[in-house]
């Protein structure tokens, strides 16, 4: 079965079917097909359904902490950063060797708070590699040193990215607010190339979410536009030796927690919206070359061609809360647009840390860890249908193809013929 056609002209990085289609990822997308089909089948029958097999997400966004040193006016997690929860290390490092067991094969190091302020930051990056996971790392650029002491550990395809959303330092003390002496953008873009003559391997990227007049985090709350500065920004990431810039449209919260795109936030018509988006775009696209690319992530595109509410048609089953999950320290959640939400709640933050439990993988059985009934409860009653109505999502592409190979009648290993392997895990 091919992968969907909304999925082809988009960024390597954001198809997600290919990535899932890759041998590496293979095992554990067919164990969890044949454990849906067999779900299915059972509650046809009447009878009760299999228990969910020895597999876990094969990816991850390990949120380190929910602290913070910024006060971004645009930070959708603002009511979730700098609270009096932690992790436990040795309990979180317990629950990633069992998701490794599982098949685990990515972790994102990002928010929550900012990964560089976690004490063991360069432990756990450290760790994680000695478990050949592919790591990246998403962080607000402060503590750009703490990446480069680590970078030698990186490997092909794991990345850095840097949350900056302005080409000016004024726009980018106006929107961030960073706490502390010292934290420029030339300074940090500066710092960043260090990461780099550590390790040229590592792709460095700056991030550019892009807000317009009118937007507003919450009700009263409104954010800096940045809009004109993306071809400024495009000329600052390749100066400074940046392998890419990526844009994409600011999200707000909806009432109910999850995040979403709402067009008519803005302050101007949405067609003069798009068009000051697009000549933007544009203009950053001019400065494309061997060794530097322009990203626009799904979100934008769909934005721009007028298509964005197709992606929030979810179907009933989000099939990617089990392939790809959120740990943080304020639990374990379903899907990054779902973060601190409640229903959206796997289990407590270290529901996937039971060795005990685990040990039972090794004799073929069930095992008890909380996070498996967790994911189990979600797949069942979580309804993406009704509760991501609002959400323009990412993932909706590859939700509805496997969706479709779940009711296919034709055997999976005739539909599972597999895809090149890209070298890239992160979901």
């Amino acid at each position: 079965m091919d992968s969907p056609e909304t999925e082809q002209h988009f960024a390597a990085m954001h198809d997600f079917t290919a990535k899932l289609r890759q041998p590496s990822a293979m095992p554990v997308v067919r164990k969890y097909l044949q454990w849906q089909r067999e779900v299915r089948a059972a509650c046809v029958k009447g009878v009760t359904a299999p228990e969910m097999p020895s597999i876990g997400p094969l990816s991850i966004n390990l949120d380190l902490t929910t602290a913070c040193n910024y006060a971004c006016d645009h930070c959708i997690d603002w009511d979730a950063l700098n609270v009096a929860v932690r992790h436990d290390d040795a309990r979180l490092r317990e629950a990633i060797q069992n998701l490794v067991r599982r098949g685990l094969q990515s972790v994102i190091l990002l928010g929550g708070g900012e990964p560089t302020l976690y004490p063991g930051f360069g432990s756990m990056v450290r760790f994680l590699k000695e478990l050949e996971l592919q790591v990246a790392v998403v962080t607000n650029g402060s503590n750009n040193e703490k990446i480069a002491e680590v970078a030698e550990y990186f490997t092909e395809g794991d990345w850095v990215r840097l949350s900056l959303d302005s080409g000016s330092d004024q726009t980018f003390q106006d929107m961030h607010h960073p706490k502390g002496r010292g934290i420029d953008l030339d300074q940090i873009c500066s710092s960043a190339q260090g990461i780099k003559r550590r390790n040229p391997a590592v792709q460095l990227g700056y991030s550019f979410v892009i807000t317009w007049q009118g937007s507003e985090r919450e009700q009263g709350a409104g954010v800096v536009e940045n809009l004109d500065e993306m071809e400024s920004a495009t000329l600052r990431a390749k100066q400074y030796g940046f392998d890419y810039i990526s844009f994409k449209p600011f999200l707000t919260r909806a009432e109910e927690g999850a995040e979403v795109m709402d067009p008519d936030q803005a302050a101007e018509d949405r067609e003069h919206l798009v068009q000051r988006l697009r000549t933007g775009l544009a203009l950053a696209k001019a400065h494309e070359g061997k060794y530097f690319r322009v990203v626009d992530s799904i979100n934008l595109r769909v934005f721009l061609d007028g298509t964005w509410k197709d992606y929030t048609a979810q179907p009933q089953t989000c099939h990617m809360q089990a392939l790809r999950q959120v740990l943080s320290p304020l639990g374990v959640f379903n899907c990054p647009a779902h973060r601190g939400v409640e229903k959206g709640r796997v289990g407590k933050l270290d529901a996937w840390a039971d060795a005990q439990a685990e040990d039972s993988i090794n004799a073929d059985a069930h095992s008890t860890i909380p996070a498996v009934q967790g994911t189990t409860n979600l797949l069942t009653n979580f309804n993406a249908t009704t509760e991501c109505r609002e959400v323009t999502c990412l993932y909706n592409p590859v939700n509805h193809y496997l969706e479709k190979l779940v009711v296919a009648e034709t055997p999976l290993e005739d539909l599972l013929d597999g895809g090149p392997d890209c070298g890239d895990c992160f979901l």
